[in-house]
């Protein structure tokens, strides 16, 4: 492995960065974020950029594209109307198309170079994205693609070894921040006793989440850790820059200067915040849900966060235990204990029969999301809350084509109308955990469903759906993106577990 001492494009290529995102040249910030020069060394090219922009004849775009190289967008090309394939074919074929390697990339690239290929989202998603990677293996498996998923493992693994976390992408950029944990799930994929052998990433995982625990006063927060007024411990998401992202520099700009009585780089850090929870952005962040300005995902401890670092809490204990080290495995299981009390305190609402977020500077519960599933995917939920929250996620949440992300309509990608993926899984995972199949094969069905509806109007597996109508997601900062890994993923998974379903209600009938 490589040491991932990369400065960031921002930090690295300083005025010229700043010029050219500012200047406009690309309609997507991410372009010049993941350009590559071309063979000048940085010192160097800086130079040439000081000397020539003083030229009235100076044309920027020209020495960009001089002295880079731009990265094309990772393309699944639409399926012929008249000719579409299975959708299940056409995924297998996929998978090979979104398989990238970073291990040979140019030095001085965003990309972080990887010991084994891997595979993208897609579109202007070129990198390996953590939560992302998770329903990809699992959807891998099914296909008996096991190498390529045991890769993706081994390169978070190689991560995590090499900097204490797995990074939201394996960009220089994206290593002050990280994605919901999933890390003990992809490693529980693999192999029943991977725990085991896993057991040191795990901790080193833990770690990172917890980070600045120790000595932490009532009512603080440090980076990832909030201590509550009673001395309840929980976590939230954070960035440890306060700048405007690399690859939504301008977005980033305009966002804070909607709001100048706010300090930009308070809006800065609780975006790049958003982009950890994976849910970038939802009104779930917003003190106003229609202004993104008013972001404030740092003073709000999330449901599907801290479900997942109980998962994690729990996947160690049983690690500490293969091996023998009982001391670790009651630390853990009593971490875990804590968590779940704390979770009962502050994340379930009983006006709402569901588990919600808290914003810990107000001292109140947040509004319904999807979110709420996460609890009964991981495991964490008693019986009487499964089944609260599946009444609930039925009345409110359910659309036509799927589980909405929100119960609140707005510009943001992450809120109604959209459906996305990763919710549709760990609800359809959850649902069926707590014995509500009726429900999870109805989610799944309507997801796939939509999935099959759009494939066959626009020959495009996307990013997100409408749950409300036949047709791709919208809104948020860029282009809804074609690929796409865990929409594919999802798919894959359904098709696999209604199969399932129906046969073990078929043997079910013989047997009576």
């Amino acid at each position: 492995m490589h040491a991932f001492n990369w400065p960031s494009p921002q930090q690295q290529w300083g005025p010229l960065f700043k010029a050219v995102q500012l200047a406009g040249l690309f309609a997507d910030s991410k372009l010049f974020a993941d350009a590559i020069p071309r063979g000048r060394d940085t010192a160097g090219l800086l130079a040439e950029f000081a000397v020539k922009r003083t030229r009235p004849d100076f044309n920027l775009q020209e020495f960009v594209c001089d002295a880079f190289v731009l990265p094309e967008h990772v393309m699944a090309d639409p399926v012929a109307l008249d000719q579409q394939p299975d959708i299940d074919d056409h995924i297998r074929a996929l998978w090979l198309r979104l398989l990238r390697r970073s291990n040979q990339d140019p030095a001085r690239s965003s990309l972080l170079p990887l010991p084994h290929p891997y595979v993208v989202p897609g579109g202007r998603f070129r990198e390996a994205y953590y939560w992302d990677s998770a329903f990809t293996m699992q959807a891998l498996l099914l296909h008996d693609l096991r190498p390529i998923a045991q890769d993706m493992l081994d390169n978070f693994v190689a991560l995590v070894r090499e900097v204490g976390h797995v990074p939201n992408g394996n960009r220089s950029y994206m290593l002050s921040r990280s994605q919901p944990p999933l890390l003990f799930r992809m490693v529980e994929l693999l192999s029943d006793d991977a725990r085991g052998r896993y057991l040191d990433v795990l901790m080193a995982e833990h770690r990172f989440w917890m980070d600045g625990e120790t000595g932490l006063a009532a009512g603080q927060a440090f980076r990832r850790i909030v201590r509550l007024a009673d001395g309840t411990l929980l976590n939230r998401y954070w960035d440890d820059h306060c700048t405007p992202r690399d690859e939504s520099y301008c977005e980033d700009i305009a966002t804070a200067a909607d709001l100048p009585e706010r300090q930009a780089a308070d809006v800065w850090r609780d975006l790049r915040a958003g982009a950890e929870s994976g849910w970038d952005f939802s009104s779930r962040w917003c003190a106003d849900p229609d202004r993104l300005c008013t972001i404030e995902t740092t003073a709000i401890l999330p449901i599907d966060l801290n479900s997942l670092l109980w998962a994690l809490e729990k996947a160690i204990a049983r690690g500490a235990g293969h091996i023998g080290d009982e001391a670790a495995r009651h630390a853990f299981e009593t971490r875990a204990a804590a968590r779940a009390g704390a979770i009962r305190s502050y994340l379930w609402s009983a006006p709402q029969q569901c588990f919600v977020d808290y914003h810990w500077r107000q001292g109140v519960q947040r509004e319904l999301s999807a979110a709420g599933v996460v609890p009964l995917y991981t495991g964490l939920a008693n019986a009487p809350e499964a089944a609260a929250v599946a009444g609930t996620l039925q009345s409110r949440l359910l659309g036509k084509n799927g589980l909405r992300t929100s119960s609140r309509r707005t510009a943001q990608q992450w809120d109604l109308p959209n459906g996305w993926a990763p919710l549709q899984i760990m609800a359809v995972e959850g649902l069926l955990r707590y014995g509500h199949r009726s429900l999870a094969v109805d989610l799944a069905q309507r997801w796939i469903g939509t999935i099959e509806r759009v494939f066959q109007a626009s020959g495009k597996l996307v990013e997100k759906y409408d749950t409300e109508d036949d047709r791709i997601g919208g809104g948020g900062e860029y282009p809804t993106q074609d690929g796409f890994g865990w929409t594919n993923a999802s798919y894959v998974i359904f098709k696999a577990l209604i199969q399932t379903q129906s046969t073990s209600i078929d043997n079910t009938r013989n047997m009576s």
